[in-house]
């Protein structure tokens, strides 16, 4: 069992730390394709780095594009408000779709622990 630090925006942190957001979204990337099922996440919350939540990886979902991870959950488990729209174009705030297509993607499923 390894640890792993994910720094997260307040708004996602928070959803966490509520228990409402349990799957976190990446790119498989190389760092990603290191995670296993029972390794700690330890999450940062990038507005107050002393506040922390330890949560342990559950399940590794990989898909090949955001679009299928989407249809695959509800959007509260993604992080959205019920009174939101899920759209997984969202995403490309923080990643380009060449690096999508070139690595997909991975949904971590969480618990708080």
């Amino acid at each position: 069992m390894k640890e792993y630090y994910l720094h997260l925006n307040e708004e996602p942190f928070n959803l966490i730390k509520n228990h409402e957001k349990t799957i976190e979204m990446r790119l498989y990337d190389e760092k990603r394709k290191k995670l296993s099922v029972g390794d700690v996440l330890i999450f940062v919350n990038r507005n107050d780095e002393r506040e922390i939540i330890k949560t342990q990886i559950v399940d590794l979902h990989k898909y090949e594009s955001f679009a299928e991870l989407y249809k695959n959950f509800d959007k509260t488990q993604l992080g959205y408000r019920k009174d939101e729209q899920a759209d997984p174009s969202d995403m490309n705030k923080y990643y380009s779709k060449e690096d999508e297509q070139k690595f997909g993607v991975v949904g971590i499923e969480i618990k708080i622990i």
